[in-house]
């Protein structure tokens, strides 16, 4: 595959024509440096100031990567990874992905499936019905795994209780066991009953885990990287399972949902997590470059993340209004319609980052984009339309 990495608005093939141009060569004509530029120059050409002006609007940074449609990569970047020592952001530099993590997890049960080892309508009580707590989970006999990865379960969030972030924060070192986080809603009324309504959280994909881990009998981390990260050279894609994650950027909380949790601004001191992070595990869980996000979003959505079919089984969603309009949600995955076609992905928040990633399957092209803020209104559109954006600028260019 064509690794291309340009970070530099200025077309590289144009500065380097103006260098062997003598004192008395003729000015080339537009259309001549038009052509004498690659697309994929161009396309970063024209992709560099949409994310200039994004910074400009007070974004500390912005990280981009896109898969085009012959395989080509090109990664951009603007700002800052560190705006109080003005450390530029770069395409190596990793941000958390917030619950896009939460595409590996499908991926993985879809490969247990596969393997014939669970399958998607078996019932959660199946494998955790022993668990003395189990039966205090809203709907507990009822949810299907299926209905776990699709968010139908009626199981509410354990993530924006009070009484959690209260913990999180007052324990920054605590390692969570999952258990202890079903606690937070055992007792609590479902939402709905099973599979029939739709509300996202992040509890789900907590069961999502403990399943699995059962039924591969090792640990989830272990397992992506095994069946998922390593056979495809997705080596900038780590777990973020304690305070310290090997290559993040800051993260800065000024959002309001941030601001609601009692956050701090940074969430980085001295290299360090303010809280720990990983008790977003199956919820989340990794943190990489955009590069290997948009890489992954292309070999999941084209069928290629493992050798048996799964895609159309994951793509079977269910409308998702809460999520924005004309959005659905399938197994693990949010589908929104687009000028370009159905983008296939997912979005991602933790506090102090934004993330989206998806891929186009009309025209071929993938793309994850990330910021080191959790305020979406400085980017001035939702993430997942910032993606759409930047696509249309490279299939303009492929097309001329």
């Amino acid at each position: 595959m064509l690794r291309l990495e340009l970070v530099l608005a200025l077309p590289l093939a144009l500065l380097s024509s103006a260098s062997v141009q003598g004192p008395t060569a003729p000015v080339p004509t537009q259309e001549a440096a038009h052509a004498a530029t690659s697309a994929s120059e161009r396309i970063a050409a024209r992709c560099q100031p949409v994310l200039d002006a994004i910074v400009e609007r007070g974004v500390p940074g912005i990280s981009v990567g896109l898969i085009l449609p012959d395989g080509g990569e090109l990664a951009l970047t603007a700002g800052f990874a560190f705006k109080e020592t003005e450390q530029k952001l770069t395409a190596a530099d990793r941000l958390l992905l917030g619950s896009v993590g939460k595409t590996y997890v499908t991926a993985a049960i879809h490969h247990l499936v596969a393997a014939g080892k669970l399958s998607l309508d078996d019932y959660a009580a199946d494998y955790l019905g022993e668990e003395e707590w189990f039966l205090e989970v809203p709907n507990a006999t009822e949810i299907t795994i299926r209905q776990l990865l699709r968010h139908q379960t009626g199981i509410p969030r354990y993530v924006f209780k009070t009484e959690f972030w209260e913990s999180v924060l007052g324990e920054p070192d605590r390692t969570w066991e999952p258990a202890e986080l079903l606690a937070y809603v055992l007792g609590d009324a479902p939402l709905f009953p099973a599979g029939e309504g739709w509300a996202y959280s992040d509890t789900n994909y907590i069961v999502l885990g403990m399943i699995l881990e059962r039924v591969a009998e090792q640990p989830f981390y272990d397992y992506v990287e095994e069946h998922l990260l390593k056979p495809h050279g997705l080596k900038d894609t780590v777990p973020s399972n304690s305070r310290k994650i090997p290559g993040l950027v800051q993260g800065y909380a000024v959002g309001p949902g941030s601001r609601g949790l009692g956050v701090p601004e940074r969430m980085l001191v001295d290299g360090l997590f303010v809280f720990n992070p990983q008790f977003e595990w199956t919820g989340g869980g990794y943190a990489c470059t955009p590069l290997d996000l948009a890489r992954w979003a292309a070999i999941l959505y084209t069928g290629e993340a493992f050798d048996a079919p799964y895609l159309e089984t994951m793509l079977e969603t269910v409308p998702a209004g809460q999520l924005g309009p004309g959005r659905e949600y399938g197994l693990g995955v949010i589908v929104t319609p687009t000028d370009l076609g159905p983008l296939q992905g997912h979005d991602g928040f933790m506090p102090g980052y934004e993330t989206a990633m998806g891929y186009l399957p009309e025209v071929g092209i993938a793309a994850a984009v990330q910021v080191n803020s959790d305020d979406g209104r400085a980017v001035g559109r939702p993430l997942p339309m910032l993606l759409v954006e930047l696509a249309t600028i490279a299939t303009e260019e492929l097309e001329d």
